[in-house]
């Protein structure tokens, strides 16, 4: 079977790219791979116009991929959102993601919501083993989750998820069967307003532990791979000008809690060695819970690195993004943002540009991407959000009545 364009497509998801990169054992390309890597693809643009930040940025109806714990905070009874996003247009022309998202206001202090992704990549050719033409294959990711958040206290808010999670590559083989797997997400959120001459500031503080799952196989679970598990922690604080005028600062960490795959070239004597066959079944049988925790330290386990080399390895696993927007009248919106990758985990790095605007029933958001390095999959690609308010649209059936 061919399924080059396949593999292109998930290297370069997580930073794969095959790159010429010099061979010091202490400074080596090892990005942390996983599973159905469209899940840790930033779906909306007001975010993607900021950086790719949303853990403590003011709640809004995108919240449920950032932190679903933020709508229990959020003002309006109810609201839905659609996203497209173009991916890789400087490569292929057929792969896109579309994101719904939508939730409900239980009284004033709960929230459920849900969301949908489908990630398409678009047309492949398949062949036989001799590289005979036996047709096309169409291969799709996708998700499906619900989330309930509830206020515990006046500042602070807790949220669960769960998920169901599809990943087909469109291969006809007896061998090959499409990968299911589940997943949880547990987030908090804390909004705390300061009193300001110019008005009421917000701090926001949120924490999102996500696809928390199990292992995906599309091989009838002879071998299993782990999913993105994620940590993302993000501050915020909006500041009001005046009446009309506000800007927000905001900055995420993430890393991924996914363990890297053991490299021979690390062992003395290759795939011969008997260390090297040990830490490789070590990973492989690994339960997706232990993983989360040996990701912190997996790279003391890495014999090319001293103690201390083996610290900075870890601490290069933690992506940052920081992003700022300025609203008028919470009407017009710009935005800035720009985040960064360690050059040996992937060295995904890009600003990003965006801008919105909100009438009363609705907000449409359009962000765009300058990468600065090659292997920055959404270089030059714009994303939007088109999304409507429930409140906004009760507003305007009163205004008609009237």
């Amino acid at each position: 079977m061919n399924i080059k364009k396949i593999l292109i497509i998930s290297f370069i998801l997580v930073g794969c790219v095959a790159v010429s990169m010099a061979e010091n054992p202490k400074n080596f390309y090892n990005p942390v791979t996983s599973g159905v890597p469209s899940l840790t693809i930033s779906p909306d643009a007001r975010a993607g116009g900021m950086g790719d930040v949303g853990a403590a940025t003011e709640p809004d109806i995108n919240s449920q991929y950032w932190n679903p714990a933020k709508y229990a905070n959020i003002k309006s009874v109810a609201g839905v959102s659609l996203s497209y996003t173009p991916w890789l247009r400087k490569i292929v022309k057929d792969i896109d993601l579309a994101y719904l998202a939508g939730y409900y206001k239980i009284g004033d202090l709960q929230a459920v919501s849900m969301s949908l992704r489908y990630f398409s990549l678009g047309s492949i050719s398949l062949t036989d083993n001799e590289g005979n033409a036996i047709g096309t294959g169409k291969p799709n990711e996708f998700s499906l989750d619900v989330a309930y958040s509830r206020q515990l206290s006046k500042y602070f808010s807790m949220a669960v998820a769960m998920r169901y999670i599809y990943s087909g590559l469109g291969i006809k083989d007896e061998n090959y069967s499409p990968g299911h797997a589940f997943g949880a997400d547990i987030a908090m959120y804390s909004g705390i307003p300061i009193s300001l001459n110019t008005g009421v500031s917000m701090l926001g503080i949120g924490l999102n532990l996500s696809n928390i799952s199990t292992k995906i196989s599309y091989d009838k679970r002879n071998t299993e791979i782990f999913l993105p598990a994620n940590m993302r922690l993000g501050v915020s604080y909006a500041i009001p000008f005046d009446a009309y005028n506000k800007l927000s600062i905001n900055f995420d960490i993430n890393k991924i809690l996914v363990p890297a795959y053991p490299q021979s070239k690390n062992y003395e004597g290759g795939v011969t060695s008997e260390a090297y066959v040990a830490a490789k079944g070590k990973y492989e049988k690994m339960s997706s819970i232990a993983a989360i925790f040996y990701s912190f330290a997996d790279a003391y386990d890495n014999p090319a690195y001293t103690r201390k080399e083996a610290f900075m390895d870890e601490l290069r696993e933690v992506n940052w993004s920081t992003g700022l927007e300025y609203s008028y009248n919470n009407q017009f919106f710009g935005r800035f943002g720009y985040s960064n990758e360690s050059k040996w985990k992937g060295n995904r790095k890009f600003f990003t540009f965006g801008a919105g605007f909100k009438l009363t029933a609705f907000q449409l958001d359009v962000g765009y991407v300058l990468g600065l390095a090659p292997t920055t999959p959404l270089d030059q690609t714009l994303r939007f959000s088109l999304s409507f308010d429930v409140d906004g649209l009760k507003d305007l059936v009163d205004l008609g009545k009237n």
